[in-house]
């Protein structure tokens, strides 16, 4: 990218330079431990900063890309050009009697520990959801018959042009799996559940019960970016991809899980290019054996390797 020190001082002048990253490894950002370097790794600390950071790319003409905290995520071995911007820093959560308010760069883990803890119940299905709070609303996340859409009541948002904007959540689309938060373009800052008082040990039981399912079927021990593909109508993935015979395939590093083939994990120092190719081949086997397309749930972005 061309002048890199311009860019770096504007950046700098936004927020604090110890958020200013350059050349920055992205593997080091996401669950699956794979993709390559991030021109700009940026981590605003306010709304505000967020709204400069996005207005100066506007007025730079510089690619910009927002990761979550990498869950369900794959970037490539290229990496990212441009402006990443990362809101890691922004994760308070705060109660308001039946009302949660919880920053983007929050986990929803914690955003449903927060809920137990104020006796507030609606959030149990998220307790093993590893996502940020932006990153479940950016795809109407979900688990055990539970989703974001069934808590939300509104969110705040930076859109392309750098605006402040108020949502309410049937402004959002929510629906299986999605929203229009990628088509719109914004930047989810702060998102508002609205919760009902319930009894703190039902919640509790609900959330260790789903921990344990989670626990006992997940391949938790190995890098992934969680459930690969979005559950296609009438079927499971997972067993659609098990009764093709694939739990165990590998290439390069990546391998489909023998603990739940829904999932596809990093055992050995793969490459993203070996895990979206395992990606591909499942989809064709998939298609080849039972006539089905499967759709990823996981976004892939960045460069391929020049």
């Amino acid at each position: 990218m061309q002048n890199y020190h311009h860019t770096y001082e504007k950046l700098g002048n936004i927020t604090a330079e110890k958020n200013v990253m350059v050349n920055e490894h992205l593997n080091k950002h996401t669950y699956t431990r794979l993709g390559g370097k991030a021109d700009f790794f940026v981590t605003p600390e306010t709304y505000e900063q967020v709204q400069e950071i996005v207005k100066l790319a506007n007025q730079e003409n510089l690619p910009f890309t927002l990761l979550g905290n990498g869950s369900n995520l794959i970037v490539k071995d290229g990496g990212i050009r441009g402006i990443v911007l990362n809101l890691k820093q922004l994760n308070s959560i705060h109660t308001d009697g039946t009302t949660i308010v919880a920053q983007s760069g929050a986990r929803i883990i914690d955003t449903s520990r927060t809920a137990l803890g104020e006796r507030l119940t609606g959030l149990e299905f998220a307790c093993g959801i590893p996502g940020s709070v932006g990153g479940a609303l950016f795809m109407n996340a979900g688990a055990y018959g539970g989703e974001i859409k069934d808590v939300l009541e509104s969110t705040i948002v930076v859109d392309r042009a750098g605006n402040l904007l108020k949502l309410s959540a049937n402004e959002l689309d929510l629906d299986y799996r999605t929203s229009n938060i990628p088509d719109n373009g914004y930047i989810v800052l702060e998102a508002v559940f609205s919760m009902k008082k319930g009894n703190y040990d039902e919640i509790k039981a609900i959330m260790d019960d789903l921990t344990f399912k989670r626990e006992s079927k997940q391949p938790l021990e190995y890098p992934s970016c969680g459930s690969v593909f979005k559950r296609p109508p009438g079927y499971f993935a997972g067993k659609l991809i098990q009764d093709s015979g694939l739990q165990g395939k590998q290439i390069g590093g990546a391998q489909v899980s023998l603990k739940h083939a829904g999932f596809i994990v990093n055992v050995d120092e793969s490459s993203a290019k070996e895990y979206i190719d395992l990606i591909h081949f499942v989809q064709d086997t998939v298609k080849e054996k039972f006539d089905v397309r499967l759709e990823r749930e996981v976004k892939i972005i960045g460069e391929d390797l020049g």
